[in-house]
């Protein structure tokens, strides 16, 4: 009885006419066979990598694959290895594809391309970082002239608080420009950390709104909100004698007896 051979040589050819010899592995996979033992990454090879305008030279196993290659190149290229497309001879090359079986030689060229959908997305981030940063910069000028605006508020909080009598124009006035802030920021467009400075901004107008309201309110009436203010009420407390009732006191005894009978002196 023969005893089976755990590798069996086949015989081939790559697209330049070189031999290639194949073993068949236990577990029924058909590999090249390695001449400097199962695992050896072989000798190196240097590959010429057009990119662009950029001109890249990279050394690599010369049994490498097209997607080893491709790892190497995203430490020089920045991009990673599934956003780059290899092309040899005119045609792309899959990860899974050998650098010496597609006829890869020692200073070989290959061209490198950034995938499109992967360009477009960057294109897209970045169309997106710089509005983001639009929006920002809109959103200070606003945050500067609200600002202003604030310390105007603060004076007029002061005043009043003082008991200083202040014209209602200065209340109007003073809400418009705050509108007016208000309007600007609605108009602008913003997304992810715009958007929250927008919104924290928007809640800060609003809150100077609602202070000049309550000030206008307290300037026209000083007591309103005072803490020394007398508070009226007809909730009146009842004494004996009746003082102080809503109703009318009932009428006292008297002791003195009134009588027409006059009397005559001389």
């Amino acid at each position: 009885m023969m005893k089976g051979s755990s590798a069996n040589p086949l015989a081939s050819e790559n697209p330049d006419g070189e031999a290639i010899e194949w073993e068949l592995r236990p577990g029924g996979m058909l590999v090249q066979k390695r001449d400097d033992g199962v695992g050896s990454p072989g000798p190196m090879i240097r590959v010429r990598v057009s990119h662009g305008s950029y001109h890249h030279e990279v050394s690599v196993p010369a049994q490498a694959t097209f997607g080893e290659l491709k790892r190497v190149l995203s430490q020089e290229t920045g991009l990673e290895p599934q956003e780059q497309r290899i092309l040899f001879r005119g045609k792309e090359k899959d990860n899974d594809e050998c650098l010496h079986m597609a006829g890869v030689k020692d200073m070989a060229k290959v061209v490198l391309l950034e995938d499109p959908a992967s360009k477009e997305l960057k294109l897209e981030q970045m169309r997106r970082d710089q509005g983001i940063t639009k929006a920002c910069e809109a959103i200070a000028v606003v945050r500067a002239e609200v600002s202003k605006l604030a310390e105007k508020v603060s004076a007029l909080e002061s005043a009043v608080r003082e008991g200083k009598k202040v014209a209602d124009k200065e209340f109007v006035v003073l809400t418009e420009l705050l509108m007016v802030q208000l309007l600007k920021l609605d108009s602008i467009e913003a997304e992810g950390e715009a958007k929250v400075q927008r919104r924290i901004e928007v809640r800060r107008v609003q809150n100077f709104v609602e202070t000049l309201d309550t000030l206008k309110a307290r300037n026209a009436n000083p007591f309103s909100n005072s803490s020394k203010t007398v508070a009226v009420t007809t909730q009146w407390e009842t004494f004996e004698n009746g003082l102080g009732s809503l109703s009318a006191p009932r009428p006292m005894s008297s002791s003195t007896n009134i009588t027409t009978d006059w009397e005559h002196f001389d």
